[in-house]
């Protein structure tokens, strides 16, 4: 399957003990410990030269809060303790980095691991110091930064200091209000050559200043909100819908779920951020704007990390009949995500090696709010997607 043997990667997650990346590390280590298969990993049958294979990945990151990730992980509810004993011990063992944290850009999630810094120069620096030390210590040849914090508010876009690298240092130097934690990391990976995704709904590389920093630097960045559930439904049966000339009347949208990211998501600040990412796609693809699309998201702490997304969609068909479709996927939410979050760390990787700097637009398969290059409209549409990642891969 790989692909370089002996080249090894390290993965540096924000979020680290998080219910996505804790999953994540754990596939991985029972990958390499023979007690897990590759199964949910969309690459796994691709043999790409110079991607760097799954047993070659090694991890690192920040959390603000500092349990093992081994407890972390058995308090999430995804993975029991008898998952962990069955090749994934070493999270027993793996504690995250200090942290930088914002109540001011997420007030639901806190921690007493924390990063201390005087101002966001500060904190670069430490995030900056991080990563060379990762490097060092774990003997990794390259690494990648990817993004699996919760869901912060959406800042102010119009902010002259996110819109110019220029205009992005001095206001790092002024510690400005207008730069969330998830732009100092993003910032802190560019800065030093390190490809950066985002697999949240914030707003990070993708402001005009982190996008000009990263082209160039020629440095590989992607994102944003990965597409795991309900919005991936979306995108496979839309333009099923548009192909076969039923018109979308009304589609609505509910999810309930109770992990750390619903919790967040309890935050109407936090909410806004999500749904402004999961509300853009049906538009794109139809070629129609759908008036009534309407997307709720609700914290159900019972329910953990097994999320229900619940769709009803109103079509008209041929001579002017109404029909409607309903769609019911209880997922894990997790499962789903931890897969994604890996193949992306194994592309941004490999786009370092081509040489391809800036927006990597052919990772679109994996966000609801693809970033894109040159001004283009983003491609929502999957199949669309998948291609577009294929070519991009030589596999066909």
């Amino acid at each position: 399957m790989s692909m370089q043997p002996g080249r090894r990667v390290g993965v540096a997650f924000v979020g680290m003990g998080g219910a996505v990346a804790t999953t994540a590390i754990a596939g991985i280590e029972m990958i390499k410990s023979g007690s897990n298969r590759l199964d949910g990993l969309p690459l796994a049958g691709h043999a790409v030269a110079g991607m760097v294979g799954y047993k070659d990945l090694v991890f690192g990151g920040w959390d603000l809060n500092g349990d093992d990730l081994g407890a972390a992980a058995t308090g999430h509810g995804v993975l029991t303790k008898q998952d962990i004993e069955n090749g994934a011990q070493v999270l027993n063992g793996m504690k995250p980095w200090p942290a930088v944290g914002s109540a001011k850009f997420c007030k639901n999630i806190d921690g007493g691991n924390r990063i201390v810094a005087k101002d966001h120069r500060g904190a670069v620096d430490c995030i900056a110091d991080d990563l060379k030390r990762f490097r060092e210590e774990s003997g990794v040849d390259d690494v990648v930064v990817v993004n699996l914090a919760s869901t912060e508010r959406w800042p102010d876009l119009d902010d002259p200091t996110l819109n110019s690298a220029a205009a992005f240092e001095r206001g790092l130097d002024a510690s400005d209000e207008a730069i969330s934690p998830a732009m100092l990391y993003a910032y802190a990976a560019i800065k030093n050559g390190i490809p950066y995704a985002n697999f949240t709904p914030s707003v990070a590389a993708d402001v005009p200043a982190l996008v000009d920093l990263a082209r160039q630097m020629n440095v590989p960045v992607a994102g944003k909100d990965g597409k795991t559930g309900q919005t991936m439904m979306k995108t496979v049966l839309a333009p099923a819908l548009k192909s076969r000339a039923l018109h979308v009347d009304g589609w609505f949208s509910t999810n309930i779920l109770g992990n750390r990211d619903g919790l967040a998501l309890n935050d109407k600040d936090s909410l806004q951020s999500k749904l402004n990412t999961k509300g853009t796609v049906l538009d794109s693809i139809l070629g129609y704007p759908v008036e009534d699309h309407l997307v709720h998201i609700h914290y159900y702490r019972p329910r953990g990390d097994d999320k229900e997304a619940w769709d009803n969609i109103d079509v008209t068909g041929f001579l002017g009949q109404r029909m409607q479709i309903k769609v019911n996927f209880l997922c894990k939410d997790s499962i789903l995500a931890a897969p994604l979050v890996i193949e992306i760390a194994r592309v941004l990787d490999l786009a370092k090696k081509r040489g391809d700097g800036g927006v990597q637009e052919q990772l679109s398969l994996f966000f609801k709010a693809p970033m894109v290059k040159n001004g283009n409209s983003p491609e929502h549409a999957f199949g669309a997607q998948e291609r577009m990642l294929l070519d991009w891969l030589g596999v066909h």
